[in-house]
């Protein structure tokens, strides 16, 4: 399977347990992996074959700015289910960063990372 990546997608969410979180919001960087056999938008140069990822960018930016959850996992798993309604997509790696999670040590960064597929 080909992939086509996109990387340090960032949005302002207001997902989190905390309600300062709720309130004030923070950025969330995705990074995707999708899985999809390119072969036959390479042989035709047609992009109506293949993801168009400038679509599923802005997807995934207004999953993460939509309706606030509690866990990074529940919006890996909604980036997920909306990278997989296109067609052409098989496996979506999904990598949900929240640098500015509020942790009391000193820290560079927590992620998620989940793969799902139409299987």
């Amino acid at each position: 399977m080909d992939r086509v990546a996109l990387r340090g997608l960032k949005a302002r969410g207001h997902h989190g347990v905390f309600q300062k979180e709720r309130e004030e919001g923070q950025t969330f960087i995705v990074d995707l992996v999708l899985g999809i056999d390119t072969r036959p938008a390479a042989a035709d140069d047609d992009l109506a074959k293949t993801v168009h990822y400038g679509i599923v960018a802005e997807e995934v930016v207004a999953v993460v700015e939509g309706e606030p959850v509690d866990l990074i996992e529940t919006l890996a798993q909604r980036i997920a289910d909306a990278c997989l309604k296109h067609e052409g997509v098989q496996e979506v790696e999904v990598c949900v960063h929240k640098p500015d999670a509020p942790i009391t040590v000193p820290f560079d960064d927590v992620t998620v990372t989940i793969t799902r597929s139409r299987v």
